[in-house]
């Protein structure tokens, strides 16, 4: 730590939806020094290190924007950083820590991913976006460009009572998408790494294999731990066992599905669908192939994007600035290694 500030100056980064301000009481801050918030993305680090050279405090959401050794070298003023999660694999902590950076971290909310997971099952088994659009399309062309019926029930949907889940992680998330599942009536089957036979039993899940679950699974739903051992657990030959009938979701990180074979699986019909919440790059570059593959339902990472998720963070970021300030930070994040 590079000592206690009494006069800051403090960045909140990638406020989208220019709600930050508005999420928390930020007064104990304002007290200490400015805020500046930042509704725009900067992705290229000239652009960034540049903007944010005169601050002491950056506030980032979630992994919006990396922190590396690079970055963080030169960000000299630079004395705390808050992460909104307790969590940020786009953070180097090691650099952070020889950079003289503290890192603290914030609580959140541990449903709404979850429940995003089963807005995007729901929306790609029965078509919900698709229906919507066409809808819509009939109403402002008064039905011209669709034909008779104005567009009026085309897609057939997929239920859901009896089918079976296939859980790819088991942890927090999982298990409450699976709470969920039974709640529809379906039948649960997990898989992990290191999957312990107990959780799954508690959870009314089946523990099976890898190549089992996603050959007999009707909806994949994947809630995995990013790292270089499970980047692209889910690529060509998992997609191949695949029912032509089934459906992959991801709410966890884009890498660890394989885009390209995704992609490839989606344009040759071998798959049902999938529903996306997360990609190899964010925000997805407009040029990317996801955007216009089919039967795909694309959200743009909004898995942590609550009211509540945000007065979570944005309420505790504002304590670790306090605290900080104080000589006495909270919920700092070290490196493990």
């Amino acid at each position: 730590m590079r000592g206690n500030v009494s006069l800051m100056r403090v960045a909140i980064l990638d406020d989208y939806q220019q709600v930050s301000l508005a999420s928390a009481d930020w007064s104990a801050v304002r007290a200490l020094g400015e805020i500046d918030v930042f509704t725009e993305h900067i992705g290229r680090t000239e652009a960034l290190v540049q903007a944010l050279a005169p601050y002491d405090v950056i506030v980032a959401m979630r992994e919006r924007c990396p922190f590396d050794a690079a970055r963080l070298s030169q960000l000299p003023q630079l004395r705390l950083l808050v992460t909104t999660g307790m969590a940020n694999a786009a953070i180097d902590l090691a650099a952070a820590a020889a950079h003289g950076v503290t890192v603290c971290g914030t609580g959140g909310s541990g449903t709404s991913t979850a429940e995003l997971t089963w807005g995007l099952i729901l929306a790609v088994a029965r078509h919900i976006p698709e229906e919507d659009q066409r809808l819509k399309l009939a109403g402002r062309s008064g039905g011209a460009a669709l034909g008779p019926g104005g567009g009026w029930q085309r897609t057939l949907g997929t239920g859901l009572d009896g089918k079976r889940l296939g859980l790819v992680g088991l942890g927090r998330q999982g298990l409450r998408v699976a709470k969920i599942g039974r709640a529809f009536g379906m039948k649960l089957s997990a898989w992990s790494m290191n999957l312990d036979p107990d959780v799954a039993k508690k959870a009314h899940a089946k523990a099976v294999s890898k190549e089992s679950l996603f050959a007999k699974s009707d909806v994949v739903t994947v809630h995995y731990k990013l790292s270089p051992r499970s980047e692209g657990l889910v690529g060509a030959a998992e997609l191949a066992l695949m029912k032509p009938t089934a459906f992959l979701v991801n709410t966890s990180r884009g890498p660890l599905v394989d885009s390209a074979a995704l992609v490839a699986a989606l344009r040759a019909g071998t798959i049902a669908g999938a529903g996306l919440d997360v990609y190899d790059r964010e925000p997805l570059p407009l040029s990317d192939p996801l955007r216009t593959a089919p039967n795909v339902v694309l959200t743009p990472h909004l898995g942590y994007v609550t009211d509540d998720g945000y007065r979570i963070f944005y309420g505790d970021a504002v304590e670790d600035i306090a605290a900080f300030a104080a000589g006495e930070p909270v919920r700092v994040l070290a490196d493990s290694a």
